[in-house]
């Protein structure tokens, strides 16, 4: 299916590893232009080359900011231009009793996690809305639905998303413009991977050993394995083209059936 995005630019928060990288992958595969984004200016860099090299002619170019910091923000949102696809991604997400959860780390927590959308929207929006099409995607996480006790500041945070992104599908009524969230399950992104191996380490295991043991625990799980970025990325890229066009205010689920509701 041609998803008709060869004429689309797209902007991805947080997207040199993980889900965002892979939807970028993903989107110029589809023909679109693609402007990646990270904190780290080198690694920024060695991601646009290695996507140039596994996606010949390839029009992806990179800027960095970290959504931490709200200059470092107005900065990128002054040179980044019209983008008509924008991809929600950047976020935190660590494994911390509540007790522990500073004050800090909760606002921390919240300008990545949510503001990082806010002001990305609130730039990009606009112009969407003037020419009368574009696409808004948030990558959330079904853990915005069922709180994790030992990672709610992450949890909270995510349901902030899921309300953010509804509320700004309303302001888009009559138009050509959709905003949508994408509720991921349990994803083996390279973060999800690096603890993994950090826990696996403290605890005497393997990571793969930590691995099937997070799966077995997982009792509503319908995929009973973790998910690739790639499935995330799949349907990110079809949210973002124009073939979604009777998609919109919506939580789309990729948990892998982890979520019980039919709805």
């Amino acid at each position: 299916m041609d998803l008709q995005l060869a004429t689309k630019r797209a902007f991805i928060s947080g997207s040199t590893q993980g889900i965002g990288y892979a939807i970028a992958g993903a989107l110029l595969r589809e023909g679109a232009e693609v402007v990646i984004n990270g904190r780290d200016s080198d690694r920024l860099e060695q991601s646009v080359q290695t996507l140039r090299h596994e996606v010949p002619d390839a029009n992806v170019t990179g800027m960095a900011a970290d959504f931490a910091d709200p200059a470092g923000v107005d900065n990128l949102l002054s040179s980044l231009g019209s983008v008509d696809i924008l991809i929600n991604n950047v976020g935190l997400f660590e494994l911390t009793p509540f007790a522990e959860i500073a004050d800090t780390e909760w606002t921390r927590y919240f300008d990545v996690n949510v503001m990082s959308g806010v002001r990305l929207s609130r730039e990009l929006l606009p112009g969407m809305l003037r020419v009368g099409w574009g696409r808004i995607v948030f990558i959330g996480s079904e853990s915005g639905v069922n709180i994790p006790a030992d990672m709610l500041h992450y949890g909270v945070t995510k349901a902030g998303v899921l309300a953010l992104s509804n509320g700004l599908a309303k302001l888009t009524r009559g138009t050509g413009v959709t905003v949508n969230t994408i509720l991921g399950g349990p994803t083996y992104s390279d973060g999800v991977a690096r603890a993994i191996t950090d826990i696996a380490q403290t605890q005497g295991l393997s990571p793969d050993e930590l691995k099937a043991g997070i799966i077995a625990g997982n009792q509503t799980s319908l995929l009973e394995r973790f998910i690739d970025p790639e499935e995330i990325a799949n349907l990110a890229v079809y949210l973002a083209s124009p073939r979604s066009s009777a998609t919109n205010g919506s939580a789309v689920r990729a948990d892998g059936g982890v979520l019980t509701t039919m709805l």
